[in-house]
């Protein structure tokens, strides 16, 4: 039984991870420092490349030891999962922890059924009898809005839509009811209305199993949608963390205003996005000390930003990497400023 009074029983502590690339590591991720509570959803947000991925892949341990490096501690429910092996890893995916992967196809064994798939962790994981998991099976399509699921259970995933497939995917991940769930990107390629169905089929979940959900996303509609928590991710570091409400309403962090600016807005005359300069650094060219962002806002003096910078308290659980914030401005809003100002006079 969940102790849904808990309090975090996610903890990541200066959680990095580097690969070998050409016989030196690189970090990809960098101290990340997160918690997640139960019935909570954790948005982690950022452009492609600035480590969410990667951070989602370390705390499920999949990473080739050989090829990276991973230090700081990931406290689950009072074990460490940073020192287990692999056999102890996978006594907790799959019932304590989930991962809902952003490629379903890649995901799915596209020669095995349906049902054989759902069945392989319970196979794994749980003494049920083979008629228990048929049963288990059917009521789990149908916990994620699969309406014909005696049917649906015999099909092969190439004969499933898009949408359909992701649901599978999400089946599967719940099929031993998790504490944590991992969404990687999980309404990436599908249309609007699949993408707003699996949202909802998320959320029910969660309320339901009282999960914690780590929800990974470059869309920050999604976010505005669901999530309870975010933190916003840049070449391989938290640079803000707060509520939702906080983060959309309050950002801080220069990057964070640069990535709500460039969404569509419906107030907007001209139809012109946002355009961040610049992008996301490659891991033989991370900067090692500085603001990372520094290079994509060379308007804002470099006196401006911290040597190394560090996660600055505002107050009620909002966080803001360095205190570059205090002097940001985007330009074009200072040149309209000026030339309204000369238009005035």
């Amino acid at each position: 039984m969940v102790d849904t009074n808990s309090d975090h029983f996610l903890n990541i502590k200066n959680v990095s991870t580097a690969f070998k690339i050409n016989s030196k590591y690189y970090d990809a991720v960098s101290n990340v420092n997160l918690k997640v509570r139960h019935d909570e959803i954790l948005a982690i947000v950022g452009e492609s490349g600035c480590g969410k991925s990667t951070l989602a892949t370390t705390i499920m341990g999949l990473h080739n030891p050989e090829e990276t490096k991973v230090s700081g501690k990931i406290d689950f429910e009072g074990t460490d999962l940073l020192k287990l092996d692999e056999e102890g890893y996978n006594k907790i995916r799959g019932t304590k922890i989930s991962m809902i992967f952003q490629d379903p196809l890649s995901a799915l064994n596209p020669l095995k059924r349906i049902e054989d798939q759902i069945q392989e962790v319970m196979i794994y994981h749980t003494k049920m009898t083979e008629q228990q998991r048929h049963t288990r099976v059917i009521e789990l399509l149908n916990e994620v809005g699969i309406d014909d699921s005696e049917r649906t259970a015999h099909q092969f995933p190439h004969q499933l839509s898009g949408g359909m497939r992701q649901r599978i995917i999400i089946a599967i991940a719940i099929a031993c009811k998790p504490d944590l769930i991992i969404a990687d990107e999980p309404t990436t390629a599908l249309d609007v209305t699949i993408q707003a169905q699996i949202l909802d089929v998320l959320c029910d979940i969660q309320k339901e199993n009282h999960a914690g959900i780590i929800l990974i996303t470059h869309d920050l509609g999604v976010v505005a949608e669901t999530a309870d928590r975010v933190a916003v991710m840049y070449a391989g570091q938290i640079v803000e963390n707060g509520t939702a409400a906080q983060i959309f309403n309050e950002p801080k962090h220069p990057y964070t205003q640069s990535l709500l600016r460039s969404m569509p807005q419906q107030d907007n005359e001209n139809n012109d996005l946002y355009v961040i300069q610049g992008m996301v650094p490659s891991l033989q060219k991370m900067p090692k000390n500085g603001d990372r962002f520094a290079p994509r806002i060379p308007w804002i003096p470099v006196s401006a930003h911290e040597a190394h910078p560090i996660m600055h308290d505002l107050g009620d659980g909002h966080f803001v990497r360095c205190t570059c914030y205090k002097h940001f401005y985007f330009l074009d809003q200072v040149e309209e400023g000026t030339q309204d100002e000369l238009n005035s006079n």
